[in-house]
């Protein structure tokens, strides 16, 4: 299977941008195996709620994710990233996600 990724805004590359080298290489190999695998490890993709996803990277005991949706099967469309800090996901950048995919979808249409 082959997905397209697509990166709504400029919250993914804000993110990206304020990441060392190495823990750019973790997530970049994470949504290589998103773009080209059929099933992904829970490692590595997890499914949260309102069909937002999170896509998971570690590097020295730090914990990365990147929200993202699936749209139209093969579309994956990436939102906003943050450096994991506690036990549960925060609310607050759970929330920015559903209100970047209502925005998605609106500017669809």
């Amino acid at each position: 299977m082959k997905r397209e990724i697509f990166v709504y805004k400029n919250y993914f590359y804000d993110f990206l941008h304020s990441l060392s080298e190495q823990v750019v290489n973790k997530i970049d190999y994470a949504l290589t195996l998103l773009e080209s695998q059929d099933k992904i490890s829970k490692k590595f993709v997890k499914y949260l709620r309102d069909e937002i996803y999170e896509l998971r990277a570690e590097y020295e005991s730090n914990i990365y994710r990147v929200f993202f949706i699936f749209d139209s099967g093969n579309i994956v469309v990436l939102f906003n990233g943050f450096q994991k800090k506690t036990q549960k996901t925060p609310k607050n950048e759970l929330e920015k996600a559903i209100k970047l995919k209502e925005e998605y979808y609106a500017s669809k249409s």
